[in-house]
């Protein structure tokens, strides 16, 4: 059975609920909700595993908070022996508008202290990523308020759309691969 890692970034604790840095947690427990799973405690996170046409997604929420993302994202991907070109990471992105979505195999960190903490970790800047638009609505200077800042009502009812394709993209990359999905998706959104 081909193995996924789909990890979902943000921080841990109670504060940081609904928050636009969360939104990486937000996207696996909507996905969780809609496929009747559930995360347990594991190392370095929680964890939650959901099996689907020979397929086996292994979700994973980092409980080492987002600069430190890399740890746990490398000990899941040796322990479970998934290859790289298997791993999704999905996190929110301030250059992005909100809920846009950009799929890529590849690329810089864009500055994303989780991204930049799991490129140091896995020694590359190879590895899938699809980055959530956030909005870059803030004050100069106030950029680390507006990450932590919580979705407006009129932001979360677009957030139920949201996340509704997200699950489907995560489907489509596990079931078809990058390069069609990011086909499907990028233009799509």
């Amino acid at each position: 059975m081909k193995k996924y890692l789909i990890v979902g970034l943000g921080n841990i604790g109670e504060e940081y609920t609904n928050t636009r840095h969360n939104i990486g947690f937000e996207i696996l427990d909507s996905f969780a909700d809609k496929a009747n799973i559930s995360f347990s405690n594991a190392r370095f996170g929680s964890i939650s595993e959901y099996k689907f046409k020979g397929r086996s997604f292994i979700f994973l929420k980092p409980n080492t908070y987002m600069n430190l993302s890399g740890s746990a994202v490398t000990h899941w991907l040796k322990s479970e022996k998934i290859p790289l070109t298997n791993l999704l990471i999905i996190s929110d992105d301030l250059n992005l508008p909100f809920a846009k979505l950009r799929l890529k195999p590849s690329g810089s960190n864009g500055g994303h202290n989780g991204l930049r903490d799991i490129e140091s970790s896995l020694n590359t800047t190879e590895y899938n990523r699809l980055r959530v638009g956030i909005s870059n609505e803030f004050k100069k200077g106030q950029q680390s308020n507006f990450v932590l800042s919580k979705f407006s009502d009129e932001e979360l009812l677009k957030l139920t759309e949201l996340k509704e394709t997200v699950n489907e993209l995560i489907i489509s990359f596990v079931m078809s691969g990058i390069s069609i999905t990011m086909n499907t998706y990028n233009l799509k959104n």
